[in-house]
């Protein structure tokens, strides 16, 4: 309901309001007259027991827990006291014409006294109520409202949000820049054996040179000229276990085992793989067995 609703409501509660205290004016002034009140004390009876009622109905929309529950009662209990002064004055057309005998509300007479202590106690409880109900009004303080928790990832939607709001722009969103691949280094291979003392070059006579030999490069990978750097040295735990052979064992491992080997075939990096040896001992022994091959020819 908007507030334009709201006030009507409001409004419309007023009204009725004012037409139920008119409607209950002649009774509560009648009882009054009754029990021994004047013309303006008569007149002012009404606004002592209806208008408590309304005090104590705002009060039970301000108070809360004990205060509240004592505003209900002190509403309840003026609201019946109210509705029984009306049944009587309803009951006793006497009380229209203000020919009843003075202070008689009733002809049972237990019942008279009960009226007539109801009826003259209500202005003393309204003073004593209303004055309460005041002083809890005024010294009530509200329970403070607990701050709303903060929502999650509210600053990441707000970003998100203005990001979107831009989305229509020309330059919202930056061309994308193509960046060149990124290249490795080559791997470089660490040798796991110190390097051996090159053997001693046999002389070749001058004899035929000899049919020039076609390496194919699908048989054994080519050799790579380029100068490779020392990487540090090996730590002991990375060293091989075999023990260190001398020139002349792998001279004579590696006739055995390039025996029946081509001559396409004899190459240094075929001659390391197969003997586990470091390249330089493998250039250095496929030198010699070259250089065996080719005596073996001329002869």
């Amino acid at each position: 309901m908007n507030r334009w609703g709201k006030g009507l409501l409001v409004v419309a509660l007023v009204v009725v309001v004012a037409m139920a205290f008119r409607v209950s004016w002649n009774a509560l002034r009648d009882i009054a007259t009754a029990i021994g009140a004047d013309d303006t004390a008569a007149t002012l009876y009404p606004f002592v027991v209806d208008g408590l009622m309304a005090l104590a109905l705002v009060a039970t929309l301000v108070l809360t827990d004990t205060a509240r529950t004592f505003a209900l009662r002190v509403l309840g209990t003026y609201t019946a006291a109210s509705l029984v002064l009306n049944y009587v004055h309803g009951l006793i057309p006497k009380l229209h014409g203000a020919t009843v005998d003075w202070g008689r509300l009733a002809d049972w007479d237990p019942a008279n006294y009960a009226l007539v202590l109801l009826a003259t106690s209500l202005p003393v409880g309204s003073i004593y109520f209303g004055s309460d109900l005041v002083a809890k009004v005024l010294h009530h303080r509200p329970a403070p409202v607990p701050a709303p928790a903060p929502v999650a990832n509210a600053e990441e939607s707000t970003e998100v949000i203005a990001k979107r709001s831009r989305a229509d722009l020309a330059e919202s969103t930056p061309a994308p820049v193509a960046t060149a691949p990124l290249r490795m280094p080559d791997p470089v291979t660490v040798p796991f054996e110190k390097p051996a003392l090159p053997l001693k070059p046999v002389p070749t006579p001058a004899a035929p040179a000899p049919a020039p030999v076609v390496e194919r490069r699908s048989v054994a990978a080519a050799e790579s000229t380029r100068p490779r750097r020392a990487t540090g040295r090996v730590p002991a735990a990375a060293r091989s276990s075999r023990p260190k052979r001398t020139p002349d064992q792998l001279l004579e491992e590696a006739r055995r085992v390039t025996a029946d080997w081509p001559d396409t075939k004899l190459t240094a990096e075929g001659i390391r793989l197969a003997i586990h040896t470091s390249p330089v001992n493998a250039r250095t022994l496929r030198d010699t067995l070259r250089g065996e091959r080719a005596d073996k020819a001329a002869v």
